[in-house]
């Protein structure tokens, strides 16, 4: 049987799994997410492996990327990814990670900057789906009223993920004053 080693990291906005396989990152999520099940599913099944908790470079990278991204110090990764999911998810996951750093974009925005402003419903299923948080960062999709939809981490680590980067007005007492 394959395996994907996967390590719990605990970032300054909630506590994420990591996992890799064949060199490349496939995991970074919530840990306490309400998918997460689902989420665990669609990746052992896609990969035909299951979870063993080791560490390895790829995850001591991620962390540090993670890390210095937490600080200010970085605004973009270079940890080497794989994507687990469908074709319309990878394409969803790859869009938004044209989604520049400091900046959002809403559901319907980035419906039609795949081609198709009608698959608004279907680009937040497969934003929702994301299981590589932050490196994907789906913490920029907000809704076209403004609003910070639902996030797999919760809506307060959703606004301090964009306050981090800007990409909202810092709040009084912000984690990262």
């Amino acid at each position: 049987m394959n395996t994907i080693n996967i390590q719990y990291y605990k970032s300054p906005v909630g506590e994420l799994m990591l996992g890799t396989y064949d060199q490349q990152l496939c995991l970074c999520d919530w840990r306490y997410r309400k998918k997460r099940l689902q989420v665990d599913a669609r990746v052992r099944n896609g990969l035909k492996a299951e979870y063993v908790e080791q560490d390895n470079e790829v995850m001591a990278l991620t962390r540090q990327q993670l890390e210095a991204y937490f600080r200010k110090e970085r605004n973009s990764f270079s940890v080497p990814l794989l994507l687990v999911g469908t074709a319309f998810q990878k394409q969803v996951w790859q869009a938004l990670m044209d989604i520049p750093y400091g900046e959002t974009t809403t559901y319907a925005g980035l419906a039609e900057s795949m081609g198709d402003r009608n698959a608004l419903r279907a680009v937040a299923n497969a934003n929702g789906a994301n299981g590589i948080s932050i490196l994907i960062p789906c913490h920029r999709v907000i809704a076209s009223n403004g609003e910070l939809q639902g996030y797999a981490g919760g809506k307060p680590a959703k606004e301090k993920l964009l306050n981090l980067e800007g990409g909202l007005p810092a709040q009084q007492g912000s984690l990262f004053d």
